[in-house]
């Protein structure tokens, strides 16, 4: 079935939001406006998150920057994957059939879906293994060791979706795509699979860390507020009680799981629900698949900007395109006044 044909008879696209259907526009305009949208954001915030890891090599010191890359990529080729949708969508030929694009679309999504969700687990465990074995915690983890770990996930993730061809849709990327949605189903038992084998661990995982993370934070917050006490009583001074900063930094690792759950969350639910057929809506299933590949733009904002070394290599990033964008704008306008080059000037 080809993606121009409709399944009515009116002659009208395909289009799971159908609000304010315009009789003069031939494709899905609501559609296309958010999936191009959400394209460019997703694209554009990972290609800097990448520059920024290239052009400042201190962050590769730090450990959960290989996790960070992984998912800068991982998210990036979502957004890059996201031009399939869109064609689709404006009528663009294909040379493929509808319905092996729609599962090749769905099986790369969720596979880049799966890698994000996986390196934000091994985050974790890199956080806690940091706060638990502070001693021992360059040993342990090393850098042939993360790339043992990030390939695996790779793996893991391809081999976890693969009987997606066979045995059922994965998830609602696809469902952009008329066969995917009146003619590609889920599977119940193929539902479970995903969720025992992914999503389950996953979840699992990041409770586990993060919750016993903020426990050893407060703990340590509490001993060190008792010796500041303790010390200050004794040389007469009143100590201000202050948090530690393994703290402050649970708390973000706090708030970046937390917003990507409230992302993934409906995507989830609504998953679990079509799968056991309680529930069924194309647009839940439009809203729901594309608030959770927003997440892809949301790991690079939320993640990278939160770490303080990330932030100067983005400020040396910006000031380096900054001068050649001034030293560009004073050749080109050398016959003006000095005036007004410093006030139309880029300045770090």
């Amino acid at each position: 079935m080809n993606s121009s044909l409709v399944g009515n008879q009116s002659g009208r696209p395909f289009c799971l939001l159908a609000i304010s259907y315009l009789e003069t526009i031939n494709f899905c305009l609501l559609e296309v406006v958010i999936i191009v949208f959400l394209m460019v954001l997703i694209i554009s915030g990972n290609i800097i998150v990448i520059f920024v890891f290239h052009c400042a090599p201190l962050l590769n010191h730090h450990t959960t920057s290989y996790f960070i890359q992984t998912m800068a990529y991982a998210d990036l080729l979502v957004g890059v994957s996201c031009l399939v949708p869109s064609l689709s969508l404006l009528h663009y030929p294909i040379v493929l059939s509808e319905s092996l694009v729609c599962q090749i679309f769905g099986y790369v999504v969720s596979v880049l879906k799966s890698v994000s969700m996986a390196s934000l687990a091994c985050i974790s465990i890199d956080r806690y293994i940091a706060i638990t074995k502070p001693l021992t915690y360059n040993t342990l983890v090393t850098p042939w060791r993360l790339r043992i770990c990030i390939l695996t996930i790779w793996l893991y993730s391809c081999l976890v979706f693969l009987p997606s061809f066979h045995w059922g849709k994965p998830g609602y990327h696809g469902d952009v795509f008329q066969w995917c949605a009146n003619s590609w189903n889920t599977d119940p038992y193929f539902t479970f699979f995903i969720v025992v084998m992914l999503y389950a661990p996953a979840a699992f995982i990041v409770c586990f860390t993060y919750f016993n993370i903020f426990r050893i934070c407060q703990q340590h917050t509490k001993e060190i507020n008792e010796r500041r006490v303790r010390f200050s009583s004794q040389d007469g001074e009143a100590g201000e009680a202050q948090p530690c900063p393994d703290k402050r930094y649970a708390m973000v690792l706090f708030r970046i799981t937390s917003v990507f759950y409230i992302l993934w969350l409906p995507y989830i639910i609504y998953f679990l629900l079509e799968s056991s057929n309680v529930y069924s809506n194309r647009v839940a299933s439009f809203l729901t698949t594309w608030l959770a590949i927003s997440n892809s733009f949301c790991n690079c904002v939320i993640y990278s900007l939160s770490n303080s070394v990330f932030q100067k290599g983005l400020k040396r990033l910006s000031g380096a395109i900054c001068a050649s964008c001034a030293r560009q704008r004073v050749a080109k306008d050398s016959s003006t006044s000095r005036s007004k080059r410093s006030s139309n000037g880029c300045h770090v």
